[in-house]
C-alpha cells in the first residue's frame, strides 16, 4: 500500500517549486520528468528506515520463513512503517509481522524461489500501514485450540483433560497435546487413544525413564501413576498474516492424584504455523524445560521419549513408508540418527505425509530416532515416529538453567523426494542470511 499522505504532501511541494521556476524554462523539463518519476514509485518520499540484504547462502530457497531483530534500528510501532522489496526500479509491499516478547522481531516469507547465490532485498520505509488481513487464525473451542490457514485447519491442540473410553483406566487421561493433525487435503494424520496403547496421543512430549529426587518417574506411560503432563495455562495465543500459534505452559507432574503429588518440570510449547504459500503446511514446534523444584532431573537413557507422533490407525505396512536423512527405512530406522526424517501413507483423501525436522542446537544432535519397524504391532506396522534425544545417552537437567527442544514439521501431499526434504531442512537449520544497513 502507497504512502499516501507523505506523497502527497511531497507533490505538493514540488508544484510549488515548478511555479517558482516557471521562467526559467531549462529547469522545468527536469522538474516535471522528476514529478513523474515520483508519481511512478509507491514509496514516494518515504523515509527509509533501513535497506535489508536477504542471501539464499549454498542453497536453493522457496517460501521460506525469514526473520530480522529490529530493535537496533527502529522504535516505531509496527503501524508506521513498511517492508518493501525492491527489484531493479520496482518496489513491493511484503506483509510482515511482529513477533511478541522483549526483541523487536519481524518475520515474513521469502516468496517464490530463490537460488542458491542469490541476494533479494528489502527496505524499510516509514508510512501509515493499513491493518493487514489475519490469514493464520487461532480460535478456542470446547477446550482445544485450532490453527488454521485461511479456511483450511492445520492442527488443534488439546488443552482440556482428554478422558480414555468409558471401561478404560481414568489414569490414561491427559491434557497438552496435538490432535487431530490435517493433510493439505483435509485428513486426519494422528491417533490418540488405541487400544494398542491408550497413553499414545497424536503428537506429544514426554518423557520415559527419569530420576528426580530418589524416585524413578515416568512420564510417558501415564497410566503407572508416578507422572504425567498437564496443560497450565496459555502464555498468548497469536494470529496474524505471516504466522499464527500459541505458547503454552504445562507442568510434568510426579505421582498425580496423590497426596505426594508434585510439580517437577515446567515445560513451555511454542508452536507456530507459517502462511505457506503452497499447497503444504509448515510449522514449528519449539519444548523449552526447566526446573521447578530445587531438585534436578535426570533424563535417563531410554529407547523412546520425546517428541513423538503417533500416526493414524489407517497406516500399516502396507501402505505407509518412511525415509529418513541417512537413507534409512522401516526395516532399520530405529536407533539410526538423523538430521530429518518423513513418513507418508495412503488416506481416504489422497496420500499424504509429513517431513520431521531437526535443529542443530537440538541435544544428543543429529538425534536419535524411534521408528516402529515394519512388523511392529503383531505384523499391522503401524506408524509411530519419535526424535529421541537421550535413546544412547542421559541428559541432566539443573535448577536455574533452560533447555529447548525445536523441531520443525512439513505435512505435504503425495510425495517428497530427497532433494526437497534436504532444501526444506536446510531453509531451517541452514535459513538465509538477512542483514542490515542502517539509514
Amino acid at each position: 500500500m502507497e504512502n499516501i499522505s507523505i506523497k502527497t504532501q511531497s507533490f505538493h511541494y514540488l508544484i510549488l517549486i515548478l511555479a517558482a521556476m516557471q521562467a526559467d524554462r531549462k529547469y522545468k523539463i527536469y522538474v516535471i520528468l522528476f514529478i513523474s518519476l515520483f508519481m511512478t514509485s509507491k514509496s514516494g518520499f518515504s523515509q527509509i528506515i533501513a535497506t535489508i540484504n536477504v542471501e539464499a547462502g549454498k542453497h536453493n530457497r522457496l517460501n521460506t520463513p525469514v526473520s530480522l531483530n529490529i530493535s537496533s534500528i527502529s522504535n516505531l510501532p509496527d503501524s508506521l512503517f513498511l517492508l518493501e522489496e525492491i527489484k531493479g526500479n520496482q518496489r513491493t509491499q511484503v506483509a510482515y509481522q511482529m513477533e511478541d516478547g522483549r526483541e523487536r522481531t519481524i518475520w515474513w516469507i521469502l516468496a517464490g524461489e530463490s537460488k542458491a547465490g542469490s541476494v533479494r532485498k528489502y527496505q524499510l520505509v516509514k508510512g501509515q500501514s493499513s491493518k493487514p488481513a489475519i490469514i493464520v487464525h487461532a480460535k478456542k473451542a470446547d477446550g482445544a485450540l485450532v490453527i488454521s490457514v485461511a479456511d483450511k485447519n492445520v492442527l488443534q491442540y488439546n488443552y482440556k483433560t482428554t478422558y480414555p473410553p468409558e471401561g478404560v483406566n481414568p489414569f490414561y487421561k491427559r491434557s497438552g497435546f496435538i490432535h487431530p493433525l490435517w493433510s493439505p487435503q483435509g485428513a486426519v494424520l494422528t491417533n490418540i487413544q488405541p487400544k494398542d496403547h491408550y497413553h499414545h496421543y497424536g503428537i506429544w512430549n514426554p518423557w520415559t525413564k527419569t530420576s528426580f529426587e530418589g524416585d524413578e518417574i515416568d512420564f510417558w506411560n501415564i497410566a503407572q501413576r508416578k507422572g504425567t503432563v498437564r496443560f497450565s495455562d496459555f502464555i498468548n495465543v497469536v494470529e496474524g498474516p505471516v504466522y499464527g500459534g500459541f505458547k503454552a505452559l504445562q507442568n510434568h507432574v510426579v505421582y498425580p492424584d496423590s497426596a505426594a503429588e508434585k510439580t517437577a518440570m515446567k515445560e513451555v510449547w511454542d508452536v507456530r504455523v507459517f502462511n505457506l504459500p503452497a499447497n503444504a503446511y509448515l510449522w514449528e514446534f519449539t519444548s523449552t524445560l526447566n526446573m521447578a523444584t530445587e531438585s534436578p532431573i535426570v533424563l535417563e537413557e531410554y529407547r523412546y521419549g520425546g517428541f513423538g507422533m503417533r500416526a493414524t490407525d489407517v497406516w500399516t505396512n502396507k501402505n505407509s513408508k518412511a525415509l529418513t536423512s541417512e537413507g534409512k527405512t522401516r526395516k532399520d530406522a530405529d536407533g539410526s540418527k538423523g538430521r530429518w526424517a518423513w513418513i507418508n501413507g495412503d488416506t481416504d483423501k489422497g496420500v499424504a505425509g509429513v517431513l520431521f525436522m531437526s535443529y542443530p542446537s537440538n541435544y544428543n544432535y543429529p538425534e536419535p530416532i524411534r521408528m516402529w519397524p515394519e512388523d511392529a504391532n503383531g505384523g499391522r506396522g503401524d506408524v509411530f515416529f519419535n526424535f529421541s534425544p537421550t535413546k544412547n545417552k542421559n541428559w541432566n537437567l539443573y535448577p536455574g538453567k533452560d533447555y529447548s527442544l525445536k523441531y520443525r514439521l512439513l505435512v505435504f501431499e503425495g510425495e517428497i523426494s530427497t532433494e526437497k526434504a534436504e532444501a526444506t531442512w536446510a531453509d531451517f537449520a541452514v535459513p538465509p542470511k538477512v542483514s542490515i544497513v542502517k539509514n
